[in-house]
């Protein structure tokens, strides 16, 4: 399901839309194809688009779903993306898009300014991309779940555990390379 609206954010309306049209049947589905007990509880934050009579809005054919909503403040402590992964991501996106910005002006004539106007597109975006997330590792992956599920953290999981150099100092070298 594709929506948009000026400010690229999800609506209360485009959310109940969804839940209705996309998530609801998805799940019926899958619990009937399954031979399961057609019965769902999604859980939601308080976002702003998350109503918080979403029930009421529920197709009347959807109405297994239940609706709980977690205590406002608590997105960061439950949900484990928020526990670092979301910033490791992001440093390394910026760690492969500087490089591919320089490996392009090294090796071409165009300027930096040229390179983003002309020829940075959503299918080297896409590329960054895969490489900033399979440089997201195991360990990061794993310790985001500390606090919400100490269990699946344990340290006997941890795999990468050589020292190495931050991805702060590697985005700073790359700038630098007599570093």
């Amino acid at each position: 399901m594709w929506r948009s609206n000026p400010k690229a954010w999800v609506t209360r309306k485009f959310f109940v839309e969804w839940v209705n049209l996309v998530f609801g049947p998805t799940v019926k589905k899958y619990l009937q194809e399954n031979n399961l007990p057609v019965q769902a509880l999604l859980i939601l934050d308080n976002a702003p688009a998350h109503s918080p009579n979403l029930e009421d809005d529920i197709l009347e054919e959807l109405k297994f779903i239940k609706v709980l909503y977690l205590p406002p403040n608590t997105t960061p402590i439950l949900q484990p993306m928020d526990q670092q992964v979301i910033s490791n991501f992001k440093k390394l996106y910026t760690k492969h898009l500087f490089r591919r910005c320089l490996e392009v002006t090294e090796s071409t004539n165009l300027t930096l300014r040229e390179f983003w106007k002309d020829h940075f597109n959503i299918a080297i975006c896409l590329q960054v991309i895969d490489q900033a997330w399979l440089g997201v590792t195991t360990k990061t992956l794993t310790s985001a779940w500390k606090k919400l599920w100490p269990e699946a953290a344990a340290e006997r999981i941890y795999e990468e555990l050589e020292p190495g150099v931050s991805v702060e100092e590697e985005i700073v070298s790359l700038g630098n390379p007599w570093v």
